[in-house]
């Protein structure tokens, strides 16, 4: 089986977690973290080019940090898309906000500017952009309508972490910016979450907030939880970051690959595929496919074959059971389009040129099969 996403891990960071074991440093309260947290914060921050970055436990507790140091309060309206991971609603809900879905265009699956600007209302206060798959949203669009409304922007750039708009990097756009290293991120610490921002006050609160809102121990000023990363992610981490370059080099080949392999013929089975733009980079986090009809049964045939193609995500949040009461007259025509016709195909590093060849073929030759049945 090719599997959707795999971590690349070797024999750097062995050495490093086992300098950690070694070490028995394995956490530290200390209000800028332990060593490897410092050090992989200054790496990421200098990739980046942002003034602080703040690691966390996750890319839910980057989400969930960074609305308490906005200031979100009880009841206030956060905008962002239903077609993402729950954990940008989640994150929303246990900060005290109420999430307002906002759909998405099909070209990208990013927010559509034109339904958010069509739902910002006097109670909302922060709109959270979320560069799915790694293609970056109309972020200067959303920062400019924002601003007009007096709304903080979020990135949730948890899968965009090597994507760029216009030569800059997602996440550095907003108040703040939202990373992810679970295994199957384009870097990992195991577990693991990043803040970017470029505010000395709001990287100070972050600070506070991941570690209960103490800055001197045990004289907790603002709400805050255990949401440090261990000194183990974060030698994990800071390998990865090493690396990173590397690890985008080769996505990018398998992408680029893929999409020649598949462009010949993706007009004749009526399958898109991703494509960038002049101002728009992808880290190829996911390679994501929409079909016009029938996706499931591809599916299927595709992971018979051994191809590990995944649907992300359906359904939507608004159509979870926790979130679809609320939701019940929320219309999102093109989100629920794309959660039934998209699939995502692998590319990560451990994917050879011989795996995107048995891939394209793959799905050619069920496409075939569909069609003639």
């Amino acid at each position: 089986m090719i599997p959707i996403n795999k971590p690349w891990i070797g024999e750097e960071e062995e050495r490093e977690v086992t300098s950690v074991l070694e070490e028995t440093a394995l956490t530290s309260a200390a209000r800028d973290g332990g060593k490897r947290v410092r050090d992989f914060e200054s790496l990421m921050k200098s990739y980046l080019k942002i003034r602080h970055v703040v690691s966390v436990n996750s890319g839910t507790a980057a989400l969930y940090a960074a609305l308490l140091a906005a200031g979100i309060k009880q009841g206030d309206e956060v905008l962002l898309p239903s077609f993402t991971f729950v954990a940008t609603a989640n994150a929303v809900v246990a900060a005290g906000g109420k999430p307002m879905f906002v759909d998405i265009k099909k070209d990208d699956y990013t927010m559509d500017v034109s339904d958010l600007k069509a739902k910002i209302t006097k109670k909302s206060r922060i709109v959270i952009p979320v560069h799915l798959y790694g293609h970056p949203s109309d972020i200067h669009e959303i920062r400019e309508l924002a601003e007009k409304h007096s709304l903080d922007v979020i990135e949730d750039a948890c899968q965009s972490l090597g994507s760029s708009y216009k030569k800059k990097q997602t996440g550095t756009f907003g108040t703040l910016g939202c990373f992810s290293m679970y295994a199957s991120k384009v870097l990992t610490a195991g577990e693991g979450g990043a803040i970017a921002t470029d505010s000395n006050e709001l990287a100070d609160k972050l600070k506070m907030i991941r570690n209960h809102g103490m800055v001197e121990g045990n004289d907790t000023r603002m709400l805050g939880l255990n949401l440090r990363l261990p000194e183990l992610s974060a030698a994990i981490a800071k390998v990865q970051m090493q690396k990173l370059d590397k690890m985008l080099e080769i996505r990018r080949r398998n992408a680029e690959l893929l999409s020649k392999r598949l462009l010949a013929s993706s007009k004749k089975y009526e399958v898109k595929i991703p494509e960038e733009t002049a101002d728009k980079k992808f880290n190829w986090y996911l390679y994501t496919v929409a079909f016009q009809d029938e996706r499931d049964s591809i599916k299927n045939h595709l992971v018979q074959n051994n191809v590990g193609a995944t649907v992300y995500y359906s359904p939507p949040v608004h159509k979870m059971p926790f979130y679809a009461h609320a939701a019940s007259e929320t219309k999102l025509p093109a989100t629920e389009w794309c959660a039934g016709h998209v699939l995502s195909l692998p590319v990560h590093p451990h994917v050879t040129e011989a795996d995107v060849d048995r891939i394209a073929n793959s799905l050619k030759s069920t496409i075939e099969k569909q069609n003639v049945s």
